[in-house]
């Protein structure tokens, strides 16, 4: 039998072609804003992309005719739990869409639901309410914080998942045993994209300070990388050897590679970010025309190997056993 899948606040699709890979159905992805439904659409061309705000008043059937549904996906807002806010006060309503999805799990009861959020999710007051919700609806739940780089991803990317399955018991998702991809490993071939003089008239001094203490520990002649926007509490740089740092909806990761004794700085290009999200080849993000709207996607987005590990730990435990107490 397929495992049919909604897929909420769904963005450009990494939770389902994660779910998808793992053998699952996808019927439907619902995002508020249209460049990630244009993404979705394009990648999963035989679901439907609805371009639709969701309020707590949303209810299954303004989606339209969906059908049976196993598998609850949703991926709430999350820009509100995170210090990406910095001081700025946190919008409540933001928060609460994680509440939304509660009543797509009444309508719908699916026999799973994976809800992934930022860590800091935990900290929220509404947290222990979306557990007892799912719990008085008769799932079993279990919450886990997975990293990325531990499940075959090139990136260092710690994200909560609260898993629900109605009629089995949970277990730990199985990672990947080993050492994880490294940076080096997602990067295009020296030459592919053209880069400048670290050292050009003009460049932001925070960025040659940056690099330059990662020359000055390296050694000239070894390229690494720097974070070329926001702040970074580890030195600003990173070498190769190690998963990417956490990819964001900004612009900020530079490579700096050598030209003889000339250290030379680009930015990572999407097709490489798209890899250290952990996409395969087949994943296109080309109708999206703005390269800041490719890198929001990605970096808003779930990355799928993860997904896929969820997903399939899910869904090959098909023992029926009572429901947690309530």
């Amino acid at each position: 039998m397929s495992i049919r899948t909604l897929d909420l606040f769904s963005g450009g699709g990494g939770s389902s072609y994660g779910a998808r890979a793992a053998g699952a159905e996808i019927v439907c992805g619902v995002d508020a804003w249209g460049g990630a439904t244009a993404a979705y659409s394009a990648n999963f061309p035989k679901a439907d992309a609805l371009t639709r705000t969701l309020t707590i008043e949303t209810r299954a059937h303004d989606l339209g005719s969906l059908g049976r549904i196993d598998l609850l996906l949703a991926s709430p807002e999350c820009t509100n739990h995170t210090c990406a806010r910095g001081n700025r006060e946190r919008d409540e309503e933001s928060r609460n869409t994680a509440h939304y999805v509660l009543n797509f799990v009444h309508d719908l009861e699916p026999r799973w639901v994976v809800i992934e959020n930022v860590i800091q999710m935990r900290s929220w007051d509404g947290y222990g309410h979306i557990l007892h919700g799912l719990q008085h609806a008769g799932y079993n739940v279990r919450a886990d914080v997975l990293d990325a780089s531990r499940f075959g991803v090139a990136q260092t990317r710690r994200r909560l998942f609260i898993l629900a399955d109605r009629k089995a018991a949970l277990g730990p998702v199985n990672g990947r045993r080993g050492r994880p991809p490294t940076a080096r490993s997602i990067l295009d071939p020296n030459g592919t994209w053209p880069s400048n003089p670290l050292r050009k008239t003009g460049r932001a001094e925070a960025t040659l300070e940056r690099a330059e203490r990662a020359i000055s520990e390296l050694g000239p002649g070894i390229p690494f990388l720097i974070v070329y926007y926001g702040s970074d509490g580890a030195g600003g740089w990173q070498p190769l050897d190690r998963p990417l740092r956490t990819i964001t909806t900004l612009d900020r990761f530079g490579l700096v590679t050598w030209d003889g004794r000339t250290p030379m700085l680009r930015m990572l290009q999407v097709p490489e970010l798209s890899r250290a999200m952990g996409f395969g080849s087949d994943y296109c993000l080309d109708v999206l025309r703005q390269r800041r709207d490719r890198i929001k996607v990605l970096g808003n987005g779930v990355a799928p190997p993860v997904m896929q590990s969820v997903v399939s730990t899910l869904t090959s435990n098909t023992a029926d056993v009572p429901t947690q107490p309530q």
